[in-house]
């Protein structure tokens, strides 16, 4: 039998329904799509809310047929309430990773940076984590703890917030508005067309994605497979989702990166499970060649190149030139790599405040 996470879904309720109510201009949060998304993870089979339900009742029916065990916290004065909810949480979720082994995934739904010692200690028992949150009202704290966040505004089947709401959040802003009273309702980005949201940089994913594909190959552990590749990624930016780049599924995006050149795809060990490499043969050495080149043509009669300005060399040869895209954070690095690799001599002259190049012997 084919092996799926067994997970445990702990909802902070009165956090989710009211930051729901708050960022999402008084739209009800809706259950089913933390459903959806946790049933293509794995199969859910804990499922706890907290709260004082007797300030949500029509939200009871909802949990109730979703099959959801409400923990009832009762009415007590300020943030005693609060804590109380959040202390009973943590219990019960420590309580259950002792006790049932075979749960392996644990999923906190909460934007509160109270639960960022429960999550680090649910990892510390080897056990993964998954953050929920609205984006509006989950600290900066909380997504970085997790192996996984996701932003239940961006979640398949949460409803669009009025316009004015909707653009409410940091990322999305593109500049002051001009009406000081209203900072959380900017007016400037209905101006783009209907049904758009801003897409985020897919070069920038690009070069993301070259650096990680890099890092895993020099580690020297196996091939790197789509999955895993995914799971790095997850790992350093736990809000990662292709679907903010446009792309319905990681597969899809892994395509598109393979069709701009940036990685090669071959058949992995899983069907659907591609092995991702960078073009190393082809691009990377054609690059260092090109480095080489135009090292020998600036330096005639062996004399060093300088560091600075040379990338502005390579492009007049070759307008394309990126290192970046080849897996390199900078040009200096690229430039250590063709050292590495014999193509050209680096070395850094203190005269010259400066490294120098020149073509190997």
């Amino acid at each position: 039998m084919e092996h799926e996470d067994r997970i445990a879904l702990f909802l902070d309720y009165e956090n989710l329904a009211l930051g729901a109510r708050d960022h999402r201009g008084g739209a009800a949060f809706d259950f089913r799509p933390i459903a959806d998304a946790l049933a293509e993870r794995g199969r859910v089979v804990v499922r706890r809310a907290y709260a004082d339900w007797s300030y949500f009742d029509e939200d009871r029916r909802m949990l109730t047929r979703s099959h959801v065990e409400l923990i009832e916290i009762p009415q007590r004065m300020g943030a005693s309430r609060k804590n109380a909810a959040d202390i009973k949480m943590a219990v019960d979720a420590i309580e259950l990773a002792f006790e049932r082994d075979y749960i392996s995934t644990f999923v906190i739904c909460s934007g509160d940076s109270d639960f960022t010692p429960l999550v680090h200690k649910l990892r510390e028992l080897n056990k993964r984590v998954i953050g929920v949150g609205v984006e509006g009202s989950t600290s900066a704290l909380l997504p970085p703890a997790c192996d996984e966040f996701l932003y239940y505004d961006r979640l398949e089947g949460v409803d669009i917030p009025p316009v004015r709401a909707r653009h409410a959040r940091p990322a999305r802003q593109t500049g002051p508005e001009q009406r000081p009273t209203e900072p959380e309702q900017q007016r400037e980005p209905e101006e783009q067309p209907a049904g758009e949201e801003p897409g985020r940089d897919v070069d920038t994913l690009a070069v993301q994605v070259a650096q990680t594909v890099a890092g895993l190959q020099g580690s020297a552990s196996g091939e790197v497979t789509a999955s895993r590749l995914k799971r790095t990624l997850l790992r350093k930016d736990p809000t990662f989702s292709e679907s903010d780049y446009g792309f319905r599924t990681f597969g899809e995006l892994l395509r598109h990166l393979a069709e701009q050149n940036v990685v090669d795809l071959a058949e992995g060990p899983a069907k659907g499970d591609p092995e991702v490499s960078l073009p190393e043969h082809g691009d990377r050495e054609v690059a260092f060649g090109l480095l080489r080149g135009v090292v020998g043509d600036l330096g005639s009669a062996g004399n060093p190149v300088a560091l600075s300005g040379l990338k502005n060399q390579l492009r007049r040869v070759r307008p394309d030139f990126s290192e970046k895209k080849l897996g390199y954070r900078s040009f200096l690095q690229f430039c250590k790599a063709a050292a590495t690799s014999g193509a050209v001599d680096l070395r850094w002259s203190p005269e010259a405040d400066d490294y120098l190049l020149t073509t190997s012997s």
